[in-house]
Order: structure tokens, then C-alpha cells, then sequence
């Protein structure tokens, strides 16, 4: 195998520059999709880590049937009494599980005492839900980040059309689950961007606020934010969560719990796959890239050594080394221009980290960062020297069968 390599090597040299432009053609995709990687990665993680920290935790749980109804926020579907207790002993027994919110969401109107608009609620205990979405707090961008009984943190939205501060006094009326009305005076302890746009309407009050606005007999939960210790885990706690709900059943025999995971609850999923494909297109580039200048390349070195190779074959060598004689050339190409391509994407990688470029998303100024993983170099250097050892075999198959005098008699 040692004598193989030697001899791929010194026939690569032999045709240094067409050598060096088809690894240089190599290194170029291997560059190109190894920033494109890193870039659109740490973007993805970025977005994810925005969405589900500030909103939503990395996934919900939910009485039956209450995500189809979410557009009118049905208080008739909160979890109540003993379904509570059930929820939270298999939660606290979850050793994924980092920490988790009670939340009840529900919608009302909101007046500054001379108008009135509609506004989407969200009850919580603070000192949990800021533990869950640990980055909701830096959504306030005007007032008190700390939310006491009889605050209200309000969406930029109503603060800005309404002409309400912090400080101002508002009333907040809502239909509770029997159908009566019922209102209560709550002071602005703060304002916040909204993680869905400039036309966000949800707001945030505290549980105890919301237990006396909608009259609730005992405690209610409309949803449980669940943050895990290791977001790579999601798919499959999710999972889990679901063949210990099916053991819960309602007093009909259905299921009483139901678990969303943030994609399934965020349009900003679809964003996250459009990455992925992007991504995967671009390796399929790299591939197309690496199989036609390799089999290019050892097609054009069959052809021009055939005396070669009938040579070497009337002298006794096996077809078998001819062919090996061949791929490992191709191998020898890909590997080449993987490594260099390597180095030089986590090169510009690194110059780009330092460069500290920065781009907008929402009304946050990011800086860029690209993240390298071990992992995806590993693939995009196992996909390089698997398409090219491919890429190598038609032509090398091709040499291995040539009969050896006909190979002599080429001109």
C-alpha cells in the first residue's frame, strides 16, 4: 500500500499544475462550504437561542387540545386541580429538565381611562418565568424589569399608540371562564419590544393579579414553559414526555396532556429549515464540484498514460493494483484539497470572528460570529474523499481492463 501511495504521488507530480488546479477547485468548495456552514450555524443557534429564551422555552405543555384553540385563548381549557398535581410530579421527576413556568394566558382590553384597546395577557410568577426564559427581563426597554403583584409590563405597541408610561395608572378588564366581566387597576411597572414585531400585543402580569381579575376558584394553569439542562436533548425528552402523558388520561379516556416543542409553536421554525436546506444544497455543490474535477482530471490521466498502463500491465501487474494505483491517486487529490481547504476555512473563519461585523436582527445590533464543530469538518472531509475516491473508479476501472497490447500500440 506504501509502494501505491508513492507511485499516485509521483504521477500527481508529474502534472503539477493540472494537480494543482483541481486541488485548488477543491479547496475553493471546501472553503466556501465550510464558512457558509459556520455563518448560517451559528445564526440558526443565535435565532433559536433568541426566540426560545425570551418567549417561549424549549418546549410547552398543555391541556389537550388547547394549542388548536390558541387564537382565542380559551380559559375553559386550563389545567386545573388534581391535572396540576399530576403535571408537576412527572416535571419534578424529569432529571432533563432545568427548571419550568405555570403560566395562564388569556386576552382583555386594556384602557389608559380615555381609550381602549385589546391586549393578550400572560400571568406568571416572575421568579420562574425569569428562570425559564432567562432573556425575557432584557426585552424591557423602558421602566422596571421586576414585576410585582399589581404591575403590568406592557407591548411598545400600546405604550406608544396609547401614550402610556411607566408609572401610569391602566385598567385592565377580562371575561372570565364563566362569562362575567370583571376589571382591575394595574400600574405600568414597564415597557417591552415584542419578540414577534413591532405589532406585538402580549403583556405580562403577575399570577396572583390574574387569579383576582378572572375570579379563579383554586389555581389554573394554561401552560407550563419547560427549559431542559441541554437543548440537544429536545427531540428526545419530547419524546419521552409523550409516552408518560399517554398514561394520563381524562375522565373520557383521552389523553389529558399534550406536548409542543418550540418549533412546533413558532414560525420562526420555518426560517431554521430554510437554513438547513440552504445548507444542504450547498454540500450537494461541494460534491458536484468534487466529483467532476476528480473524474475530469483521472479520466485525462488514463487517457494520456496508456502506453503506460499497457506497460506496466505486460509486465505482470494485477488489474486489481492498476485500479488501486488509480483511486488512490483520487484519493490522494481529495485529501489534498479537504485539508488545505480546511485550514483555510478556519482561517477566514477566525478573521472574520476578529473583524467583529455586525448585522440587525429585530432591533438588536448582533455582532457575527461563526462557530466551528468538530463535527461538521469531519463530514465535509469525509464527503470530499468519498466522492472523490468515487469519482476515481470509472476511469480507474477503465485502465484495469485495458488489454496490453492494444495499450502498447496506442500512439
Amino acid at each position: 500500500m506504501a509502494n501505491l501511495f508513492k507511485i499516485a504521488i509521483r504521477n500527481l507530480l508529474r502534472y503539477k499544475r493540472r494537480t494543482l488546479l483541481t486541488a485548488s477547485l477543491i479547496m475553493v468548495g471546501v472553503v466556501f462550504v465550510l464558512v457558509f456552514v459556520s455563518v448560517t450555524g451559528s445564526f440558526k443557534n443565535l435565532m433559536i437561542g433568541q426566540i426560545t429564551d425570551s418567549m417561549i422555552g424549549h418546549l410547552q405543555v398543555h391541556r389537550k387540545g388547547f394549542v388548536a384553540s390558541i387564537e382565542t385563548l380559551p380559559l375553559n381549557l386550563n389545567l386545573k386541580g388534581g391535572a396540576i398535581g399530576k403535571l408537576e410530579t412527572i416535571l419534578n421527576a424529569q432529571p432533563e429538565i432545568e427548571t419550568y413556568s405555570p403560566r395562564v394566558k388569556f386576552g382583555g382590553m386594556f384602557s389608559n381611562f380615555t381609550e381602549t384597546s385589546s391586549i393578550r395577557l400572560t400571568a406568571i410568577y416572575p421568579e420562574k418565568e425569569f428562570k425559564t426564559v432567562p432573556l425575557l427581563p432584557e426585552r424591557v426597554t423602558d421602566g422596571s424589569k421586576d414585576l410585582q403583584t399589581g404591575g403590568i409590563l406592557i407591548p411598545e405597541l400600546l405604550s406608544r399608540g396609547m401614550k402610556v408610561n411607566p408609572g401610569d395608572a391602566v385598567v385592565i378588564v377580562a371575561t372570565n371562564a364563566d362569562g362575567s366581566v370583571n376589571g382591575k387597576q394595574f400600574t405600568v411597572t414597564g415597557v417591552m419590544e415584542s419578540a414577534t414585531g413591532p405589532g406585538g400585543r402580549d403583556g405580562y402580569i403577575h399570577m396572583d393579579d390574574a387569579r383576582e381579575l378572572l375570579r379563579m376558584d383554586g389555581r389554573q394553569v394554561s401552560e407550563y414553559a419547560v427549559r431542559l439542562k441541554n437543548f440537544d436533548d429536545l427531540a428526545g425528552f419530547s419524546k419521552k414526555l409523550d409516552g408518560l402523558f399517554e398514561k394520563e388520561l381524562n375522565q373520557q379516556g383521552k389523553p389529558l396532556f399534550e406536548v409542543h416543542t418550540w418549533d412546533q409553536l413558532s414560525p420562526f421554525a420555518n426560517i431554521a429549515r430554510m437554513i438547513d436546506v440552504m445548507s444542504l444544497f450547498i454540500k450537494l455543490m461541494l460534491i458536484a464540484i468534487v466529483l467532476i474535477s476528480i473524474m475530469n482530471v483521472m479520466i485525462m490521466a488514463v487517457y494520456e498514460r496508456i502506453r503506460e498502463i499497457g506497460t506496466i500491465a505486460a509486465i505482470g501487474t494485477q488489474p486489481g493494483k492498476i485500479l488501486n494505483m488509480f483511486v488512490v491517486e483520487g484519493f490522494c487529490l481529495g485529501i489534498a484539497g479537504a485539508l488545505i481547504g480546511n485550514v483555510v476555512g478556519i482561517a477566514l473563519v477566525v478573521i472574520l470572528n476578529l473583524l467583529k461585523l455586525t448585522y440587525n436582527f429585530g432591533r438588536q445590533e448582533i455582532v457575527l460570529r461563526a462557530d466551528i464543530y468538530p463535527f461538521d469538518i469531519l463530514v465535509i472531509t469525509a464527503t470530499v474523499i468519498i466522492v472523490s475516491v468515487i469519482a476515481s473508479l470509472q476511469p480507474a476501472f477503465k485502465a484495469s481492463r485495458m488489454e496490453p497490447i492494444n495499450a502498447l500500440r496506442h500512439v
